[in-house]
């Protein structure tokens, strides 16, 4: 692609060029949402006519499935003694991509982040400063493809370096930072700091040092353009002390350059009226189809198939942020009801998994569970629940809402991050303008969650057509990505247009 003419405040409509930089995507690897937004995000940019390249490191899944591939540069960067490798492919057909290649750091299969024994790569510091400064050579054109962006958009403390690499760059584009989740920060020892040859004025309060250890995820808070996280509440909840884990007093400092921006699906891919995946297709003119995916996951599941059954669904990690805890605290009492079944579906923290697995085996026609992960399992769950929990403590957008509200899958949420942003609850004045989509609780608690469950049954077992009414409301909810992209086109243009002058202090 030719070097477009540098983007000026005079037009608006101006096509930018982004670099959008990111740890994960889909659907060449995928350990979370931010691989659902770098898969999505880019090409739907890319269809409204803007210039966007996708930069990864070059795992070796990712080179795989990314074939055919070409070397498109030689790197030679700060910190690193051997030559690194910028590979160009298209993804999808139309979507550049350049994989930063350095095979003693990334040539290793699975997770990218954790080894066999599920522990964090103990280099993983060296890992993702050598990609930072990848993305930073592409960023200033020193990359031997003859184009620079105006902007580039950093996701999650993997990319946490950029911001304050180019800070203090001549002529550098602007730069935005998402925060996907505030948990993981990308957390390592003060000797990492000299290790990795960065700038000395970056080790300081202001910069990257937090309570003696250097932050990857605090680079990008502190001197990004712009920053933002994937949905308005989650925005507000991360300047708290409880959702800000020590870095709301820097989030508040800036939170006149902070907001939020939801996280769209893929319609085309998550599709009850044309999924591969599920038996029976159904939209929200043909709802009573939906049964018949309910009767096909109770026999897939191994639970009797019951037409009367409220069949409840999970697919998510086996993590306390989830609120799993919560449902497992739950699963004898739901067991001891007539005609309520459970189908799970994640992998994560061991106990979690045996619990689970014993659950199974002592309440057989109530509750199924699958361990591990199964993408087409997953779409069958969707298609074929009644209700579809998501207990979480925090949540900054999720997804698997969305997804169950297309699939006329009446979600049960905390009202938290983007849950609270998505799901409407059931009250009298919801259901009399007719905006209700699912069952809202608020304290992250087995009480409040059954209470939650307790009014979706009931209201499961009132007249057929007020459930239908509510399922199909959900069904009719737009949360694609071409609003969320428009919204993300305007943060650039915020960013290019004033960017910071110094370093936060």
């Amino acid at each position: 692609m030719d070097n477009a003419a540098p983007f000026s405040s005079t037009d608006s409509q101006q096509s930018l060029k982004i670099l959008f930089a990111a740890s994960e995507a889909q659907p060449l690897i995928k350990t979370g949402g931010l691989a659902d937004v770098a898969g999505s995000l880019p090409p739907t940019l890319r269809h409204m006519n803007h210039d966007i390249r996708l930069i990864l490191p070059a795992y070796p899944e990712v080179v795989e499935r990314a074939i055919p591939l070409k070397e498109a540069a030689t790197l030679y960067l700060a910190g690193h003694t051997e030559p690194v490798r910028l590979l160009s492919g298209m993804l999808f057909g139309h979507l550049p991509l350049y994989l930063v290649d350095a095979p003693e750091l990334f040539g290793r299969p699975g997770n990218p982040y954790v080894g066999p024994d599920g522990h964090d790569w103990p280099d993983n510091a060296q890992r993702f400063a050598l990609f930072c400064r990848a993305v930073v050579a592409v960023a200033l054109n020193q990359a031997d493809q003859h184009w620079q962006p105006d902007i580039i958009h950093c996701n999650d403390w993997q990319t946490g370096l950029v911001p304050p690499l180019l800070h203090h760059e001549g002529n550098r584009p602007a730069t935005l930072f998402t925060i996907h989740n505030l948990a993981y920060q990308g957390l390592f020892d003060q000797a990492i700091f000299q290790q990795l040859q960065l700038p000395s004025e970056l080790w300081s309060h202001e910069g990257l040092e937090f309570h003696d250890k250097l932050s990857f995820i605090k680079g990008g808070l502190a001197f990004a353009d712009r920053l933002n996280t994937v949905s308005p509440t989650y925005a507000d909840e991360i300047c708290t002390s409880e959702f800000g884990y020590g870095l709301e007093g820097l989030l508040r400092h800036r939170q006149n350059r902070l907001s939020g921006i939801l996280n769209g699906i893929d319609y085309h891919y998550w599709n009850p009226a044309a999924d591969p995946y599920i038996h029976q297709h159904f939209d929200h003119n043909t709802f009573e189809l939906k049964q018949i995916n309910k009767q096909q996951l109770q026999q897939e599941m191994g639970l009797p198939q019951n037409k009367k059954a409220f069949l409840l669904g999970y697919v998510g990690r086996l993590v306390e942020q989830k609120g799993i805890d919560l449902v497992l605290e739950l699963l004898p009492k739901l067991a001891r009801i007539e005609n309520i079944q459970v189908v799970l579906l994640g992998s994560g923290m061991a106990h979690f998994e045996e619990a689970l697995s014993d659950a199974s085996e002592r309440y057989l026609d109530n509750i199924a569970i699958h361990i591990g992960y199964n993408e087409q399992l997953a779409h069958r769950i969707e298609a074929g629940s009644d209700c579809f929990l998501m207990p979480s403590r925090f949540e900054p957008c999720g997804l698997n809402q969305l997804y169950s509200l297309r699939y006329g899958t009446v979600p049960i949420v905390r009202h938290t991050g983007g849950l609270a942003d998505t799901v409407v609850d059931v009250t009298a004045q919801s259901l009399l303008d007719g905006s209700a989509t699912g069952f809202v609780f608020d304290h992250p608690t087995a009480p409040a969650l059954w209470e939650a469950i307790e009014r979706a049954i009931e209201f499961y077992h009132r007249p057929e057509s007020w459930w239908q009414k509510l399922a199909v409301t959900g069904m009719q909810q737009d949360f694609s990505w071409p609003s969320s992209a428009t919204q993300y086109v305007e943060l650039y243009r915020e960013a290019i247009l004033n960017p910071i002058p110094n370093p936060v202090r």
